[in-house]
């Protein structure tokens, strides 16, 4: 794991390049503490920037850039390929030597050997790379099939940047970053800028799955080389009807594979554990594949709404792993607040990002990889969202639309502490966590004419985000395509592909990368291993969906480890206790940010409506929460970089 950066300009000298392509490699520092490396061809005005985090093959012989065998390639690289060993006993039987243990050199004989396409579809693992051709004098940059690793590119007249992070891009000289108005209208609706797209004008996320050539013309070609629509469809197509058995220990087959291979590392190693069903799963199947006790890890906040350590300390217990967890104050998780946006160097206002980065922190101090549990949602249809969409569609979808108007009305015209309080009537067994926010939720349903607009709206912050970006016009994609309704007739299995090939990468995946790498910490992710991807959607919807709860398959093959009892709970999610502390001591800190002054610099955000949600929230109502908490971010965004660039 890795950061890479670099450029092409053949307007500078060798001085220069070799400057800036270590200065942009220096701002990636965090990524890659164990070394650094800088390598260019000043004729070609091409200089590439690495930062290592040493996890295979710790000595000087993993040292990057990395140059091919035969000289034709050099590499840098961020990620691990996890069936490097069997490429290269394939590769020795063909008569390649190999000078280190490292992955990287094994990237570079497949790509020497087979050409870069072919050596792709073999590579399992997550990956960004960049590819200097010395033979066909052209750069080439590549993202993994579905998007774990980031990569950024920008085209500044003749100079083309690169990086892992932005953080590199703006460390370049003359770095001069504009907001790109119609970005910044996109993250209002879902507090984060979708790819392929970025905050900045003139620069772009490599989506995933794709592929960038800059050949000696300098215009950037892009191509899909793993297109994650194109192999669900395929694997539907193919689906077959096994008996619930055969789908569960074929599943425990393949995942366990997957976690196997995500646990070979010449440094220590261990997982975050949650309690719920995804990470309780990986743990279980790493403590399976282990001699030893497995290190897992998790946080716990005081707040009993908030807190799932109880759990995952049961959990723990049960399979033997080795446990640490840590109870952290509201005083210490408002203490990284002031960072995130240095963290995030673009808009990002996912409020799950604040433990995310807190149990990464926590677990670096102990190990330097860790298995996630992220992708489960998505692939088995976990997000209690799905089944309340679904459910206000089937029930609800007949009855016209004034009428649900009317409901949705009645619904939010309740604050949110009446919710709380009924909530707080019912049995502790049978009371819904967040149910304010559920209630807010079914009443945006209710309003939404088409499935495909309750989709939008679940992930929706503001609805009308020109309203609040002047000059903005909001950027539509994947959660408009309608031939998605077409491709997948199932409203849940439309859903779970629009997040995947959207909400995961630019949410997900964007949030556990930069809070792991921020740490140095690397993130491992089994259930995204491309060959779990095709499995799962390779099942009928059974084995996702079941008396109206997802992750069917999941929660059997766990069942194999623990009891039911932890097991079968209502999904937490992973969140903290934001309207609180808006509220209470994070005021002032929000006050300030949400000022007439500071929400009009720079002409960027309206005033009006944001200071009439604001009100609306210090009022007792919740639904608005996650809508100012992006405001928030991109205010203190603005005061990260915008004034420091």
């Amino acid at each position: 794991m890795c950061g890479i950066a670099g450029l092409v300009d053949t307007g500078i000298g060798a001085n220069e390049l070799s400057r800036t392509a270590g200065a942009m490699a220096d701002a990636l520092a965090h990524r890659g503490p164990d070394d650094r490396g800088v390598w260019l061809d000043e004729d070609a005005g091409v200089a590439l920037g690495h930062r290592r985090l040493a996890i295979i093959d710790l000595s000087a012989a993993g040292h990057q850039p990395m140059l091919s065998a035969g000289g034709r390639y050099i590499i840098v690289y961020n990620g691990e390929i996890y069936n490097h060993a069997a490429l290269r006993r394939e590769l020795e039987d063909l008569g390649v030597t190999f000078q280190s243990d490292s992955d990287t050199e094994v990237m570079l004989s497949a790509i020497e050997q087979w050409g870069l396409r072919p050596a792709l579809e073999r590579f399992v693992g997550m990956f960004a790379f960049a590819l200097w051709d010395q033979k066909l004098r052209e750069l080439t940059l590549v993202r993994d099939r579905l998007g774990i690793k980031p990569l950024f590119w920008g085209l500044f007249g003749s100079r083309f940047l690169f990086g892992s992070e932005l953080k590199a891009l703006t460390a370049a000289p003359n770095w001069q970053g504009r907001v790109d108005r119609d970005a910044l209208a996109t993250y209002m609706r879902w507090n984060y800028v979708p790819n392929p797209h970025c905050i900045y004008e003139n620069v772009f996320k490599l989506a995933p799955g794709h592929l960038l050539v800059l050949g000696q013309n300098g215009t950037p070609q892009l191509t899909c080389w793993w297109d994650a629509r194109q192999q669900t469809l395929e694997a539907m197509q193919r689906r077959s009807d096994p008996t619930d058995v055969e789908a569960i220990d074929a599943f425990h087959k393949i995942l366990g594979e997957a976690v196997q291979s995500r646990m070979v590392a010449d440094v220590p190693l261990g997982a975050f554990l949650s309690g719920g069903i995804d990470s309780s799963l990986i743990a279980a199947l790493m403590q399976e594949h282990s001699t030893k006790p497995v290190r897992t890890f998790t946080i716990g906040f005081n707040e009993d709404q908030y807190n799932e350590a109880n759990f995952a300390k049961t959990v723990a217990q049960s399979l033997g792993t080795e446990h640490t967890e840590l109870y952290v104050s509201p005083e210490t998780a408002r203490d990284v607040i002031p960072n995130l946006a240095k963290i995030h160097d673009e808009p990002f206002a996912d409020s799950s990002q604040i433990p995310t980065f807190l149990v990464s922190q926590m677990t670096r101090r102990d190990v330097t990889v860790a298995l996630s549990g992220d992708g489960g949602d998505e692939l088995f249809a976990g997000y209690t969202r799905y089944h309340w969409a679904n459910m206000v569609q089937k029930k609800f979808g007949y009855f016209p639309e004034s009428v649900r108007g009317l409901m949705s009305g009645a619904i939010t015209s309740v604050p949110g502490s009446w919710w709380e309080m009924a909530a707080g009537i019912l049995p502790e067994k049978r009371r819904p966590t967040r149910i304010a926010d559920r209630a807010g939720k079914l009443a945006a349903f209710l309003r939404q004419p088409t499935a495909l607009g309750i989709y939008r709206r679940q992930h929706t912050h503001w609805p009308m985000p020109g309203d609040i970006v002047p000059g903005g016009l909001e950027r539509k994609g994947i959660p408009w395509d309608e031939t998605l309704a077409e491709d997948y007739p199932s409203f849940i299995e439309s859903m779970q592909i629009a997040d995947t090939l959207s909400y995961l990468p630019d949410d997900i995946l964007t949030k556990v990368d930069r809070a792991s790498m921020a740490v140095s910490l690397e993130a491992r992710v089994p259930l995204l291993d491309h060959r779990v991807v095709d499995f799962a959607w390779g099942l009928p919807d059974r084995f996702r969906t079941r008396n109206g709860k997802g992750k069917w398959l999941m929660r059997e093959l766990l069942s194999r480890y623990v009891s039911r009892d932890m097991i079968e709970r209502p999904k937490m999610g992973f969140s903290i206790p934001m309207a609180t502390w808006l509220r209470g001591p994070l005021r002032d800190w929000a006050e300030d940010l949400l000022s007439i002054d500071n929400l009009s610099r720079n002409d960027l955000i309206s005033p009006k409506p944001v200071r009439r949600e604001w009100a609306n929230f210090l009022a007792g109502h919740n639904s608005s929460q996650e809508a100012l908490w992006g405001i928030l971010m991109f205010q203190a965004w603005q005061n990260q970089w915008m004034n420091a660039t």
